[in-house]
């Protein structure tokens, strides 16, 4: 059974509009028994795994806008549902599986993995871009599958617990500077990383970054940290090899 190519446009606010047009669209794929969207543009310097949290899907928006920057910066982006149709009928009843982080966290490196296996995306250096309680899986993951770098949106580091110590990849924590409970954790978060890891604050956005200008400063941050790291761990992964 073939799954529909999916088209999204997305306009930022320096006016600069990213479309997935006049690349490949990003097309839908199967990841064991799990959806996802892969989008890979001409010549990809590396592939980004979305890990989603709190409830949310591969059709979240502000995770579409930001895959779709960073296509357009020339990274290939793969937006995974990290539970099946069932589970998010039970979790919408009890929420308890979105903080099931030991699952999401295995089903983000089985991902990571079928990226290593994708004829597209097998030897391009893995990022990892986590929202919420995403991002605690995103980093439980990188602690035990070698990634070039993790990006955390608005996310609950703290909830990844004694992976923390683990993680080797750089790491960036983004939160909005009125997001003041989330600011709080993510600062503890930070403390008991042993890698190289930066927290930007984007003053004057809350939890969702609805504000204008805050979720394109996040889709940038997010480029430059990928664009910079997954090169370099690329090219040490090569040498290695």
């Amino acid at each position: 059974m073939g799954y529909p190519r999916v088209r999204a446009t997305t306009r930022f606010g320096d006016g600069r509009a990213v479309n997935s047009l006049g690349m490949e669209d990003p097309v839908a794929v199967r990841v064991g028994n799990l959806a996802g969207d892969l989008g890979v543009p001409p010549d990809p310097v590396g592939v980004v795994v979305f890990a989603h949290g709190s409830g949310s899907s591969r059709h979240s928006g502000r995770n579409r806008a930001v895959a779709a920057y960073l296509r357009g910066q020339g990274l290939a982006t793969l937006l995974l549902d990290l539970l099946t149709p069932d589970e998010e009928r039970v979790d919408v009843r009890t929420g308890h599986l979105r903080f099931n982080i030991g699952l999401l966290a295995g089903r983000v490196a089985d991902a990571i993995r079928w990226c290593g296996d994708r004829p597209e995306t097998a030897k391009l250096p893995v990022g990892l871009f986590g929202a919420s309680t995403g991002a605690a899986a995103a980093l439980v993951a990188a602690a035990g599958v070698p990634v070039g770098a993790v990006v955390s949106r608005g996310g609950r580091p703290d909830l990844a617990h004694g992976a923390l110590r683990r993680v080797r990849a750089p790491t960036l924590l983004i939160v909005g500077g009125r997001d003041h409970q989330v600011l709080d954790l993510n600062r503890a978060a930070a403390g008991q990383l042993t890698c190289e890891w930066a927290l930007e604050v984007v003053d004057g956005a809350t939890h969702l970054f609805e504000e204008p200008g805050a979720l394109d400063r996040v889709a940038r941050l997010a480029a430059d940290w990928f664009g910079k790291h997954l090169e370099s761990y690329g090219t040490r992964t090569r040498v290695a090899e």
